[in-house]
């Protein structure tokens, strides 16, 4: 990768990669840090670059791994008898963020109750109630096999299902713009 190319990523990526950052850190010359650190190792990289599917999707991998050495960094240096507050509160999410997961949890669980019985009652012992395949074979006298793919079929009409609702939303509120 040239110099210009890798100029034309650090441009393209940048701005998403902070806003991760944030997200994760609460801390805006942190999350610049992190993102910094994550372009010196791509740099340094440059030449197995093209052995990766999708530069972007390392490129987060790698920005969420700093962000959380970052925090493990942070948290031994406070120590285990100094107020930890301040670590804790940068730990818990925003109201937006919690608004965020609220409308989500909303939306999955009405996606959840329309599914077929069988579909509904496996996402939930496994997924909600956190059973594990065995117990559930023994509980509906299914084959670990067939839950196994019962369950991966709920699982891509509830994925299926909310990526549609995503896409209605989107472009609802797109066309909700244009008519203001």
């Amino acid at each position: 990768m040239t110099r210009d190319e890798f100029s034309d990523l650090v441009k393209k990526l940048n701005r998403r990669l902070y806003i991760y950052a944030y997200r994760i850190l609460k801390d805006q010359e942190g999350a610049e840090d992190a993102v910094q650190e994550v372009f010196l190792k791509l740099w340094k990289m440059n030449t197995n670059l093209g052995e990766y599917n999708s530069i972007d999707a390392l490129a987060a991998t790698m920005v969420k791994n700093q962000c959380i050495d970052h925090l493990r960094r942070n948290k031994h240096m406070e120590g285990e008898g100094s107020d930890s507050l301040a670590f804790h509160q940068a730990a818990e999410p925003s109201p937006l963020d919690q608004m965020e997961r609220n409308e989500t949890m909303y939306i999955l669980d009405g996606i959840i109750q329309d599914l077929p019985e069988n579909y509904r009652e496996l996402i939930r012992l496994r997924d909600i109630d956190g059973f594990s395949y065995d117990e559930i074979s023994e509980k509906t006298g299914m084959n670990v096999n067939t839950l196994r793919v019962n369950l991966s079929r709920a699982r891509k009409i509830v994925k299926n299902k909310f990526i549609k609702y995503n896409n209605e939303r989107g472009g609802n509120k797109e066309t909700a713009g244009e008519i203001l």
